[in-house]
């Protein structure tokens, strides 16, 4: 899925297109979105560019072009690709917006060919940042399948980790994390933050007095401090999946 800024911008960049044929300018966007500055609106359409929604046209001013709609607005034209990991590692702390339900496959169990478990197929939704927070949670990109008892209780997702501020906590850059759904979090708890309602990052949640801190597991990165109206909760970690 797409944050909200970067939801906007797509659409807005869209219904100009099917009105005028020609992209708004920057400004246009920067006043639709009500930006303080035209960085903000270079930041969004690379992370669309980067996440295969638009195209910028080659030596062309102000030239972009629309490749496809999230699912919501234009259901079935993102391709879920097999992800086989190697490792998969159970429940490492307590824990976006709801993608839907797992869908669940059937396999056999270690060490009895007769026997079969259920496995749950869950949606990848992009890259978190553990370090500097990126963008993050925008759309699906694949499927991967996790044991049952993984995802018990409530809705899930994973995200590929990008960064070294967790590494004493135990997740690496390269990893990819399961997160159960959810908007609270206790003080200790791993989560994936949403910032400003554009970034995001895999963090420990504290709290400070009336702010919140999210704290890395890195002694090479800072706790970082905002007000509590700056941050959202989108989930809890549960899991991590790691290939070798």
């Amino acid at each position: 899925m797409l944050t909200r800024k970067q939801h906007e911008l797509l659409m807005f960049i869209h219904e100009r297109l099917k009105e005028s044929g020609i992209p708004p300018s920057f400004d246009e966007m920067k006043e639709a979105l009500d930006l303080a500055s035209k960085s903000g609106i270079h930041r969004l359409i690379t992370a669309l560019e980067e996440r295969g929604f638009i195209r910028r046209l080659p030596n062309r001013a102000r030239a972009l072009e629309v490749l496809r709609l999230p699912d919501s607005i234009a259901p079935g034209l993102n391709a879920a690709r097999k992800f086989s990991p190697s490792v998969i590692q159970g429940s490492l702390g307590q824990g976006a917006p709801r993608q839907g339900k797992p869908t669940s496959s059937r396999v056999p169990a270690a060490g009895n060919d007769d026997d079969v478990v259920a496995a749950v197929s869950i949606p990848v939704m992009g890259r978190i940042a553990a370090g500097v927070p990126i963008d993050a949670i925008q759309h699906q990109t694949h499927s991967i399948s996790v044991p049952p008892d993984m995802i018990m209780g409530g809705e899930h997702y994973a995200l590929e980790v990008k960064g070294d501020s967790m590494i004493e906590a135990g997740i690496f850059d390269g990893d990819t994390v399961i997160i159960r759904n959810a908007d609270t979090a206790s003080p200790g708890e791993i989560v994936v933050a949403l910032v400003d309602e554009e970034e995001a990052t895999l963090k420990r949640f504290r709290r400070k007095g009336a702010s919140i801190a999210l704290e890395a597991a890195n002694p090479a990165y800072e706790t970082r401090i905002f007000g509590p109206d700056r941050v959202k909760v989108q989930g809890k970690l549960v899991g991590l999946i790691r290939r070798y």
